[in-house]
């Protein structure tokens, strides 16, 4: 008997059958499902509440043309074809939301305040990674695929969209949309349990 509670059709299609898309059908991914999909993984948890992932939609034409030209490799074609990338950001501006994300340490934001700005980037990236992986998930259970990458200029990135001075950090850009032909590479293996657990 299965010890999960999840049925069996859900957890094939968030875990599975899922897969990362390299390729994708021109069906558009609307702001609504984009919205859905946010307030799905919004609830998944991160250090203090902190939330430190910020989302950058690239819709248009001419924002993809500025994006294409710091992906690597067979990234750049990838992501001029997908019908919506996300540039993912880790907020090493974070704390200035405590007073609204956690409330119940009064002072945390002026305790963050005071840090190096490197201290809160270590944070900010550890949890805002957590978030990518939520928000993975909440694509699959929307029906769509995911094709995140960090084969990317980061730096030229921020720059080009955001500033040298701005607190976002680019870690990860992730095409989605419904997968077109040949979207998969064949599965490759995955480490057994005993590979991976220790119990002691």
């Amino acid at each position: 008997m299965s010890q999960l509670l999840l049925d069996k059709n859900a957890q094939d299609l968030l875990f599975r059958a899922a897969r990362t898309a390299n390729a994708f059908t021109d069906e558009p991914v609307t702001e609504e499902q984009l919205a859905e999909v946010y307030e799905l993984v919004k609830y998944g948890p991160t250090a203090m509440n902190l939330q430190s992932l910020r989302v950058t939609a690239v819709r248009s034409a001419a924002a993809r043309e500025r994006l294409v030209p710091h992906m690597s490799g067979s990234n750049g074609p990838k992501t001029a074809t997908a019908p919506l990338t996300l540039v993912l950001s880790a907020d090493t501006d974070f704390h200035l939301h405590f007073p609204t994300t956690f409330p119940v340490l009064p002072g945390a934001r002026e305790n963050f305040a005071g840090m190096p700005v490197e201290a809160r980037e270590d944070t900010a990236v550890k949890n805002a990674f957590l978030q990518i992986a939520y928000l993975i998930v909440g694509v699959r259970a929307a029906g769509l695929a995911a094709g995140p990458m960090t084969g990317f200029d980061a730096e030229g990135v921020r720059a080009e969209f955001f500033g040298e001075d701005s607190p976002l950090r680019p870690l990860v850009v992730m095409n989605i949309g419904r997968p077109g032909p040949d979207a998969w590479f064949d599965r490759l293996p995955r480490l057994e349990r005993e590979a991976v657990v220790t119990e002691i």
